[in-house]
């Protein structure tokens, strides 16, 4: 779950091209106050505070708030929540101003997180914070999850209304979280859900299809988690890249207001390649199977492709089980009433913007597009060190000589900047004197 997979995704996303078709913000930090919206303030108050340096002196509320064995304590841990949830919800804010069709954060989709505790290497649940942002404009909202694992913080979550429906498609039994049994449910439109272990491609979209049909959402939220995918090192699936994004592909042709988010994904040389094929298919582009030299290259070796093979596992669901799930599913979609209604009320305001949230930007009210810094690089020091990564590269990637040479050129010319404000000083002595 490190910030690096977010990094080499962007990467990639940027040496393909894909960024002339979009616009790129940087994410503000979310505050305290946006993060209590659903989560308590006590919670978000210790996530404040704890740091691996007094970390003894949370001894009890680290038990509480289930933080230390699957969700370590690290430096700039309230920094991380802060930015995967504003990215989430000014994409949110993006789609209710109409200002987008489709917005993307790769760095969110942490369904794990509950109200009062972290769980499953989730900390802040963003999706929750950014569905409630949607809920503002939108009667009703429709969330999928296509993660190995149950989103079970999100179903936590609206479970007693019938404004948001939660779908997931997971593993379930011997597995994390352990919930997600699809015989488990209230089927009133008070607490829907719809649980499922990850059909095949052709009963996925007659689910999804009798879904849309049924809920009519005005929104959707799909949560990408990588997991899924073939060969990742915590998931059991097969999925190849093609086929999960085949899931956004039907999502997207339905020509709803969509919020694509991150989540899960521990082969983190595919979940790049995954996510960059995902954009791509969410711009209606066609990129190359050959990847782009980029400043992580040497980690998608030895092939260096964009797609990935799946492995020879023995495919243990029988037609006949898939079948009979699908028609479970049916069933208890049919016990619900047609597409609830929602009461007319005052629309709340919108949440902060990240518009005034930059230091750096010369004018708050304005956000500047990465487009004008394209080829920005991560710090030198943020390296991974995920150990079958860098097949032997040592964990970091490489300093161009074109990385070098913008370094020097950018001295070259802070220095010649300070020559040129020397000249001027001293002309306005001179004019002074005379």
């Amino acid at each position: 779950m490190k910030p690096h997979r977010i990094r080499m995704t962007h990467n990639l996303l940027l040496n393909y091209g894909l960024y002339r078709k979009m616009e790129i913000y940087r994410p503000h930090k979310a505050s305290g106050e946006e993060m209590t919206k659903y989560h308590s303030d006590d919670y978000i108050k210790f996530l404040r505070s704890i740091r691996p340096d007094n970390m003894s002196e949370y001894s009890k509320q680290m038990q509480r708030f289930n933080v230390g064995e699957d969700c370590p304590v690290f430096d700039g841990l309230f920094e991380f929540c802060q930015l995967s949830t504003g990215g989430s919800v000014a994409g949110a804010v993006k789609l209710n101003k109409q200002q987008t069709d489709i917005a993307v954060n790769w760095a969110g989709g942490l369904h794990h997180a509950k109200k009062s505790e972290a769980s499953g290497f989730c900390y802040v649940n963003d999706i929750v914070l950014a569905i409630l942002e949607l809920l503002k404009y939108h009667q009703r909202v429709l969330y999928i999850d296509i993660d190995i694992h149950h989103g079970d913080g999100v179903e936590e979550a609206f479970y007693t209304t019938d404004r948001v429906m939660t779908v997931s498609f997971h593993k379930y039994g011997e597995y994390f979280p352990g919930t997600g049994d699809l015989r488990v449910g209230h089927w009133s439109w008070k607490g829907k859900v719809l649980r499922c272990e990850l059909p095949t491609e052709r009963r996925w979209f007659s689910i999804m299809a009798k879904v849309m049909e049924m809920y009519q959402p005005s929104a959707v939220v799909l949560q990408c988690g990588a997991d899924s995918l073939s060969g990742d090192r915590l998931g059991c699936f097969n999925l190849t890249i093609k086929g999960h994004a085949k899931c956004v592909e039907y999502i997207k042709s339905f020509n709803l207001p969509l919020l694509m988010l991150g989540g899960g994904g521990y082969t983190i040389r595919n979940v790049a390649r995954c996510w960059t094929y995902e954009t791509a298919v969410a711009l209606d582009s066609s990129i190359p199977n050959e990847l782009p030299y980029n400043d992580y290259f040497e980690y998608f070796g030895p092939d260096f492709k964009l797609h990935i093979s799946p492995s020879n596992m023995t495919n243990q669901n029988t037609t006949e089980y898939l079948e009979k799930i699908k028609q479970r599913l049916f069933e208890n979609l049919r016990m619900l009433p047609h597409a609830p209604g929602v009461q007319m009320q005052a629309i709340p305001e919108d949440a902060p913007h990240a518009d005034s949230a930059d230091e750096e930007e010369e004018d708050p009210d304005k956000r500047i597009s990465i487009r004008a810094h394209d080829k920005r690089r991560a710090c030198e020091e943020e390296f991974s060190d995920s150990e079958d990564e860098a097949e032997g590269q040592g964990g970091g990637r490489r300093n161009s000589a074109n990385h070098k040479k913008t370094k020097r050129v950018k001295k070259e010319e802070e220095k010649e900047g300070e020559e040129k404000k020397g000249r001027r000083i001293y002309r306005k002595q001179t004019d002074l004197c005379k």
